[in-house]
C-alpha cells in the first residue's frame, strides 16, 4: 500500500472537497478491474449471466437502521475526487436514515472495508443479486522481504468472495491480480 497511500496523503494535501480516503482509491481501483475483467462485473440469473456494461460500486455502510449499501454509479468514469464526493455524500446520507430507493439500486460490486476498525481480515458475504464483493482489512506495517532484504512496508489483505455460477476461479483470480497490481501502482488507473 505504499504508493497508494502516497497518493491518499497527497491528494488530501488539496483543500476543498471532501476528504479522500483509501476506500475511494479502492472504489476506481476495482471500477478500472471491472473493465478489465468483465466477466466479474456479473450477475446470475435464473436463465443467464448478466454482464453489466459498467461498473456501479456499492460501498457498504454502518447506519443507525443497520448495514446499507449505496451506490456510486458509473466508478470507471469518474475521479478520484468525483469518487471521494460521491462517497461522501451517500455516507452522510446513509448515517442520516436520508437514502433513498435510487441510492441503492443497480450495484454491480460492493466493497466492505473493515480497516477502520483494526480488523486483519474478513470474509464478506455476497450482495445479491451480485457475483462479487471485496473485503478490505486494515492496512498494517509488516515485514516482507524486498530484494533479498527484510523491509517493513504497509501491507493490505483483501478476500473476495464471487458467485461460482456466474464467475469461474481463473477470471476471479484475474480481477484480484488486477485489483493487486493497480493497488501496488495506482498511476496505472490513472
Amino acid at each position: 500500500m505504499t504508493r497508494a497511500n502516497t497518493l491518499v496523503a497527497r491528494l488530501r494535501e488539496n483543500e476543498g472537497g471532501p476528504k479522500l480516503t483509501v476506500t475511494d482509491v479502492l472504489t476506481k481501483v476495482c471500477a478500472a478491474a471491472l473493465m478489465r475483467h468483465r466477466e466479474v462485473n456479473a450477475q446470475w440469473a435464473d436463465d443467464a449471466i448478466l454482464l453489466h456494461p459498467t461498473a456501479n460500486i456499492g460501498v457498504a455502510v454502518a447506519a443507525p437502521q443497520g448495514l446499507v449499501v449505496p451506490v456510486i454509479r458509473g466508478a470507471e468514469r469518474l475521479t478520484l475526487a468525483e469518487i471521494a464526493a460521491a462517497r461522501s455524500d451517500v455516507v452522510t446520507r446513509a448515517r442520516e436514515g436520508k437514502l433513498q430507493r435510487e441510492d441503492l439500486e443497480e450495484g454491480t460490486f460492493t466493497i466492505s472495508n473493515l480497516g477502520m476498525y483494526r480488523v486483519e481480515s474478513f470474509t464478506a458475504v455476497l450482495n445479491p443479486p451480485q457475483a462479487a464483493i471485496l473485503a478490505v482489512g486494515a492496512t498494517d506495517d509488516r515485514a516482507v522481504p524486498v530484494e533479498g532484504e527484510i523491509a517493513v512496508r504497509p501491507m493490505l489483505t483483501l478476500t473476495a468472495t464471487f458467485d461460482h455460477r456466474a464467475v469461474d476461479g481463473a477470471p476471479a483470480a484475474g480481477f484480484l491480480q488486477s485489483v493487486k497490481e493497480l493497488l501496488e501502482e495506482p498511476a496505472l488507473m490513472l
